[in-house]
């Protein structure tokens, strides 16, 4: 097998080849992950610094080389620094797509768990599925934040500790109109509501439906960069959707909220 070819009279080598189609492979991904966000437009500014410098090195150019080269070297901190969501985003769906993922087949054949019992998540499953049903019927506008694979980290400045075990009566009367814990999210982890009245990072993304509220690009902003289910009931329709990985699914019946809850609290509904 012949290590170079020719193409319109240059040379090339498969391996400068192959790490061509790598790099191109990994700005498609890193495309697809920043588009919709304020770091795109960061993302295509240091595309451009980078082309930039390899223009002024191939026309030799020693001072604009220079003062590039000093700047790129300099600007991969920066870059951890300004890409810190979207890394941890990236490292978060790489993770979960790993041999020693939750979900994964060898988790499953080494770590069964079969004979576990779920009947605490069945519990706050069918508390929470209760209350978002009423809070519908009452047009009761209302976030829950599932926290799943770790503690999520919320302003602790403005919210409202609570550690209480998941109750669809306290669940209602958090959001009801006249408790002055109504406005912002209520956090649940595992079994216990964490806190309430929490402020949540509003989404930047586009493509969301322009008709959709606060709640709606709230729960979507709390997704994007971490591994949670923010479950929102509206206000003005008296319907539910979720957002989960950056995603929002609106106008959800309570059956399919019900799976979606099976599906992120219990191990092998996944």
């Amino acid at each position: 097998m012949r290590e170079v070819f020719k193409f319109y009279g240059y040379e090339f080598r498969w391996l400068e080849v192959l790490d061509l189609l790598i790099v191109v492979f990994l700005v498609i991904q890193l495309y697809r992950l920043l588009r919709g966000s304020l770091a795109f437009n960061i993302f295509v500014g240091l595309l451009m610094i980078y082309a930039a410098f390899f223009m002024v090195r191939a026309l030799r150019m020693p001072i604009l080389t220079n003062i590039l080269q000093n700047f790129i070297n300099v600007g991969l901190i920066a870059i951890i620094i300004i890409f810190q969501p979207e890394i941890r985003k990236f490292l978060l769906v790489l993770g979960k797509k790993t041999p020693l993922s939750k979900d994964s087949f060898l988790t499953k054949l080494f770590l069964p768990d079969k004979f576990k019992s779920y009947k605490d998540e069945e519990n706050i499953i069918n508390e929470i599925i209760t209350a978002v049903g009423r809070m519908m019927g009452t047009h009761t506008g209302a976030l829950i934040v599932v926290a799943t694979t770790y503690r999520l980290k919320f302003d602790t400045a403005s919210s409202i500790p609570i550690d209480a075990n998941v109750s669809a009566k306290l669940i209602e009367s958090i959001f009801n109109k006249h408790s002055p814990l109504h406005d912002g999210a209520l956090i649940i982890v595992g079994s216990k509501m964490l806190a309430a009245k929490v402020i949540l990072p509003v989404s930047e993304n586009p493509d969301l439906p322009t008709r959709v509220g606060l709640r709606h690009r709230s729960a979507v902003g709390i997704t994007e960069h971490s591994d949670n289910l923010a479950i929102i009931v509206s206000e003005e329709r008296g319907t539910v959707s979720y957002a989960q990985d950056g995603n929002l699914t609106q106008d959800v019946s309570l059956e399919d909220l019900k799976v979606k809850l099976y599906e992120v609290l219990i191990d092998g509904y996944a």
